[in-house]
């Protein structure tokens, strides 16, 4: 570790820039950013990196999954992964990018008995997770990204979390 007149440098904790292109549903930009800054650190990513989260409406989001995932359709949340850790180039490691749509967000919190800031919390963890390489295809996967997904909310987000009564919509 590098050292600053004697002291050890602490880690650079990654960069999250964080922006609403939507209107439709009031976010607190800063809690999520927050939380994306959190769960990165927690699962061991240190700067120079940079996450984008952005919050969008339905028609940017239906748009972004034809475009790159061929779904038909607004969804809850697309991650576009960008960089690996194997990737080394000057500048910071560019992670990828977290897109989530507040308003089926809000749907989606209602279908399963949660509050939507809650639901968009989720969101952003499964989001960021996806960035950081993890899936949902296989049994296995999806388990370890759903107990990561849960750490990361009752450590990170609040730690009275709960997945409720009901199952999460997947996202493909």
């Amino acid at each position: 570790m590098t050292t600053i007149g004697g002291t050890p440098a602490q880690p650079v904790p990654p960069s999250v820039p964080t922006r609403s292109e939507q209107d439709d549903v009031a976010v607190d930009i800063a809690r999520y950013r927050r939380l994306a800054v959190d769960v990165l650190t927690a699962e061991g990513v240190t700067g120079p990196a940079e996450l984008a989260l952005t919050f969008v409406g339905e028609d940017e989001i239906a748009e972004l999954n034809r475009t790159w995932l061929d779904g038909d359709g607004p969804t809850d949340v697309l991650a576009f992964p960008i960089d690996d850790e194997d990737d080394v180039a000057p500048g910071p490691r560019m992670l990828g990018d977290v897109i989530v749509c507040p308003s089926v967000a809000e749907r989606y919190a209602t279908a399963n008995g949660r509050a939507p800031v809650d639901e968009i919390a989720l969101l952003v963890v499964h989001g960021v997770l996806h960035v950081l390489g993890h899936d949902h295809l296989e049994d296995d996967e999806a388990q370890v990204m759903r107990d990561r997904e849960h750490h990361h909310l009752t450590t990170a987000w609040d730690g009275t979390w709960t997945w409720g009564d009901t199952e999460r919509k997947p996202t493909p």
